[in-house]
């Protein structure tokens, strides 16, 4: 390939990255609007209860594994290290800080765009594969308003609650671990715990879940909304819907870590001030 072909080529790649998310801006803005100005048309419990059920209830399972066996081997691999410096009694703390501000988040999230992304793109993409949205257009009936927005919500509405689930069973595998396993004294490790952490790292925790889930929820409807033809657009939507969400979910997670600490450098400017 020739020099003039390969810059053509790149240049064509990146015009269409421009574009896809100029779509994807617009779809998103699309969504936003609908709720603004019809929130209780397209939240209403008949298409709201479903999806919260879809995405909070039915996850739970999957969230809790993860969670409590990241505790554990969090844990199992920081013991050794910990012990050597005579610090095992004080793993609580570090763990629990860990697992509070940046692992339980983005696990969830990424647990969360796994199983539900994937589905939600999906099924929107079978429905626009069998013409189901070009039906309801027909009809007068808004499909981002009735299905797009529904489905975000309820992600962003239960993307947090599933953090701190896994929040809760992470602290608890580590425990098992930590107390059980190793025998640190269980007074040490949830007094250490106590002194790492205060209110401002589970709240950041669940600050970035909440980006985490509209994320997601926008990303794997606009994934569906888009695919294109047969089931072999539904399989790559379903696909890229995961692989779009999880390096979204990475690059909010590193803008929103940035911003939370200086946060809290403005609010405790003295670092002690958060132990205890």
């Amino acid at each position: 390939m020739s020099l003039v072909a390969s810059v053509a080529d790149f240049g064509q790649r990146t015009i269409d990255v421009v574009a896809g998310f100029g779509r994807f801006a617009t779809f998103a803005l699309a969504a936003f609007s609908r709720l603004l100005r019809h929130p209780a048309r397209c939240l209403r419990w008949s298409l709201l209860g479903p999806q919260l059920w879809s995405v909070g209830a039915a996850s739970v399972p999957v969230v809790a594994i993860t969670g409590a066996f990241i505790g554990m081997i969090l844990a199992l691999e920081s013991y050794t290290q910990f012990s050597l410096l005579g610090q095992a009694d004080r793993m609580g703390g570090i763990i629990n800080v860990s697992v509070v501000k940046q692992i339980g988040p983005v696990l969830a999230a990424v647990m969360v765009a796994g199983r539900v992304g994937g589905a939600l793109a999906a099924e929107l993409g079978t429905m626009r594969v069998t013409e189901q949205l070009d039906a309801m257009r027909a009809m007068d009936a808004d499909p981002i308003a009735y299905l797009v927005v529904p489905r975000v919500a309820a992600c962003v509405l239960m993307t947090p609650i599933l953090t701190a689930y896994s929040d809760i069973l992470g602290s608890w595998g580590a425990w098992i671990v930590v107390v059980r396993i190793f025998g640190v004294p269980g007074q040490d490790y949830w007094h250490y715990t106590a002194q790492a952490i205060g209110w401002i790292e589970p709240a950041g925790g669940l600050f970035k879940a909440i980006f985490f889930g509209g994320a997601i929820g926008l990303i794997a409807c606009f994934k569906g909304f888009t695919c294109g033809a047969g089931a072999a657009g539904v399989g790559r939507a379903a696909t890229s819907a995961f692989v779009a969400s999880f390096i979204a979910i990475i690059i909010i997670n590193l803008v929103l870590a940035q911003f939370l600490n200086t946060i809290a450098r403005l609010l405790y400017p003295d670092p002690g001030s958060l132990i205890g």
